[in-house]
């Protein structure tokens, strides 16, 4: 069924008391709550870094505090400071260089090196008594609950800095950071903001844009016809006949239906998982998927459940040829050359598909890949929420230099900072126009278009755009949210008035012909689809014995899938999949994963009265 409900994101906010675990991590919203109009009107000015909330566009943007408040440079001195960044998102490891190390370098006088997460690595920086600077949580689950509760993050009441180096934070994220301060009551933190969760919303109202987009090599697809698509086996079969015709990429290496990487493995293979969401609606939950409009929970086990449909359905690719051998071990960054090299023809997200194949180059010979959605699939999205989500910013406890990172935050939730998060330095890559619309220069416009092929300028350190971004990998408002320094638009530049024009290139106006709609987000608001509403729920925790377990069991179903994709007949799949759900059950003779699973699947869908 349609889920596309205006209402969404109102009735999250009235869900929130049951919503949140144990609901002690919700607060009461006011009738005004997520207004874009009220919070950046609230007490905002730029002197203290808000927002004027003008069309002009005017200096959001200030990386000084108000002027009785010691700057940067008066307690810093002005030697380059060196930050670490552990971020549990990110794929980068190194310090940052390219055109957003420049950005921290003129607006803060700082180097940063990334530090990903990796296994072990969090109880290695916890007993050296050092998180790091900034530190980014994957979740606000138990290891940032026992961080919290080590003493080993920041308070953002101490010494004002909240108030003094992050006014914008303050002024327009009040719902974010009062859900942090309840959450982290919960587990008895009184009275502490240790910082705020990802993707916050100026508006509960709608959902975020689509990223399960299922795109498609639109020029095969066309050169068959464009055959129609009722069901996953008619998507299977368009991925023989464009294999037949187009059997080598442009390096002359085969072709494949899709290429996976590991990197994000977690409790399941994450693209077995994703391939569930996107197609079934279904969200992950533990080791296994939740319908978001029931709550009915499948455990990734569980006979014809959605984890081992999709899991069966990636062996029948593999043992078809469709699917790239290398996907176990593989990075990102190797998958997105093969996709830019036109070696694969779909992806389940536009940032693995369209976002690296549409290239000038293979627009212009009219090439490129666009979604099209099969008559049974509900791809999910997310809807937008005023609390943020539970990838949670904060500040470790022993850094030397707490005003500085959270300026830092601060600037990335500016309008300006969010906007050169995403697309590049402000008058270099995008600018407003008169009318406060939002524009690309001509080398952001090329860098949207192609991010690894456009080079930046020396001045803002050379190499290509998509190098240079901030690696931490976490968001600060959500990319949907609106843009109060611009006339009426958001940080998303698919819904920029400016980038509305008419198809430059013959594959995006077919493709258009054939959708009917303008953009990818259009036609996927146009299908079946469902919407995940948002709400303030934190997963409970663990018990120690509860995580001995569970980290077998993820062990195990990882590396049991991977094995079930490779399996060279049906036969050797059968025996793969009993051997895996043989094994977990012994290290989980109880059902204790399984349990706990169903009853946070019911917490996040508000229906605890019908936990077993």
């Amino acid at each position: 069924m349609k889920t596309k409900k205006i209402i969404a994101g109102l009735m999250s906010l009235a869900m929130a008391a049951t919503l949140a675990g144990c609901g002690s991590t919700s607060i009461e919203m006011p009738e005004d709550a997520g207004g874009a109009d009220t919070a950046a009107a609230d007490g905002a000015d730029k002197t203290d870094g808000g927002a004027d909330g003008g069309a002009e566009g005017g200096d959001s943007t200030t990386a000084e505090p108000a002027s009785d408040v010691p700057s940067l440079t008066d307690l810093y001195g002005d030697e380059t400071i060196q930050l670490t960044c552990y971020s549990q998102l990110a794929n980068y490891s190194g310090k940052l260089t390219g055109w957003f190390a420049e950005v921290l370098k003129r607006e803060f006088n700082c180097e940063m090196t990334i530090i990903p997460d990796s296994e072990g690595m969090f109880d290695t920086r916890m007993e050296s008594g050092n998180l790091g600077d900034i530190v980014i949580f994957g979740s606000n689950g138990g290891e940032y609950q026992r961080a919290a509760k080590e003493g080993m993050l920041f308070d953002w009441n101490d010494d004002d800095i909240l108030t003094n180096y992050g006014s914008y934070v303050k002024n327009n994220m009040p719902y974010a950071l009062e859900n942090n301060a309840r959450f982290n009551e919960s587990f008895g933190a009184e009275n502490a903001v240790y910082g705020f969760g990802h993707n916050v919303a100026t508006s509960p109202e709608d959902h975020e844009a689509f990223f399960y987009t299922m795109d498609i090599r639109w020029d095969l697809y066309k050169e068959l016809g464009y055959p129609e698509l009722n069901t996953l086996d008619d998507l299977f079969n368009v991925f023989v006949k464009m294999k037949e015709i187009s059997p080598k990429d442009e390096n002359g290496n085969e072709t494949y239906a899709m290429s996976l990487w590991p990197d994000w493995d977690g409790n399941m293979v994450m693209y077995i998982k994703a391939f569930a969401t996107c197609y079934w609606g279904h969200d992950e939950m533990g080791f296994g998927l939740y319908d978001v409009e029931t709550g009915k929970y499948y455990d990734a086990l569980e006979e014809n459940g959605p984890y081992l449909q999709s899991l069966k359905f990636f062996n029948k690719c593999y043992q078809a040829g469709l699917i790239d051998p290398n996907s176990m071990t593989q990075t990102y960054n190797e998958m997105s050359e093969k996709v830019q090299a036109g070696g694969v023809f779909f992806s389940i997200f536009d940032y693995a598909g369209s976002a690296l194949y549409n290239t000038e180059p293979h627009l212009e010979a009219d090439k490129g890949m666009y979604p099209v959605v099969p008559k049974d699939a509900t791809p999910l999205c997310y809807g937008m929420n005023v609390l943020g989500g539970n990838r949670v910013w904060t500040i470790g406890a022993n850094t030397e230099y707490p005003e500085l990172c959270m300026a830092i935050i601060n600037y990335l939730s500016t309008p300006e900072g969010y906007m050169t998060y995403w697309w590049g330095p402000k008058d270099v890559c995008w600018y407003y126009d008169d009318e406060g619309n939002t524009c690309f220069t001509e080398l952001g416009e090329a860098a949207y278009k192609d991010r690894k092929g456009t080079i930046m300028p020396d001045e803002w350190g050379g190499g290509n755009f998509n190098d240079g971004t901030f690696q931490a990998n976490n968001t600060t408002w959500s990319k949907d949210a609106s843009n109060p320094d611009s006339n009426g638009e958001t940080y998303n530049c698919e819904n920029w008035k400016s980038r509305r024009i008419d198809a430059q290139y013959g594959i995006l106006q077919d493709w258009r012909d054939f959708s009917g709609k303008y953009n990818s987000q259009e036609y996927l608001d146009s299908v079946n689809h469902k919407v995940a509403l948002a709400t303030s729920y934190t997963e409970s925790d663990k018990s120690d014995d509860l995580k001995i377990i569970w980290e077998q069991v993820a062990k195990c179903i990882v590396n049991y899938s991977w094995k079930a994709v490779y399996a060279k007949d049906d036969a050797e799949y059968d025996k793969i999949v009993a051997e895996m759900t043989a094994k977990c059950k012994e290290y989980d003779p109880n059902g204790e994963c399984l349990a706990w699973c169903e009853n946070e699947a019911a917490i996040r869908c508000g229906l605890e009265d019908q936990v077993r």
